[in-house]
């Protein structure tokens, strides 16, 4: 009798425990999707590409008056034939090196048409290209 009543219990409690039943196939179609990512706008509104000439601003700094605003002819024979020449549209960077320092001028337009003078100057030092100031590096590098 005790065999009989734990078989039947074991009966119940295994009823407990039921495989739920199998869920029917549904349609590829059907199935829920995740919604669509929403772009996040820019915090800022993009400007417009601006059309036409735009007036480059000038870098106006002591020490730098024989190099601000001269022309690629005049800087050449203020420094000697640059290491590089890059063009770029109507930019033009020219880049001198010494031992003393590397020095980046960036010529611009003043005026729509007209050649492109230096409106801007970077200096660093050769060996781990830290800045260096630019008037001492117009100096060191003058010939």
């Amino acid at each position: 009798m005790r065999f009989s009543a734990a078989f039947v219990l074991a009966g119940l409690l295994a009823g407990c425990t039921a495989v739920p039943p199998a869920q029917p196939a549904r349609d590829v179609a059907t199935v829920p999707r995740p919604p669509a990512a929403r772009e996040v706008p820019p915090s800022r509104p993009q400007q417009p590409a601006p059309r036409g000439f735009v007036v480059p601003q000038v870098l106006h700094a002591a020490g730098l008056e024989d190099v601000i605003e001269q022309d690629a002819g005049r800087l050449t024979r203020l420094f000697g034939k640059p290491r590089l020449d890059v063009r770029e549209g109507d930019m033009r960077k020219l880049q001198f090196a010494g031992e003393a320092c590397v020095l980046d001028i960036f010529l611009y337009p003043l005026r729509p048409g007209a050649e492109p003078v230096a409106t801007y100057v970077d200096a660093r030092r050769q060996s781990d290209g830290l800045d260096v100031d630019r008037a001492a590096c117009v100096r060191a590098l003058r010939k």
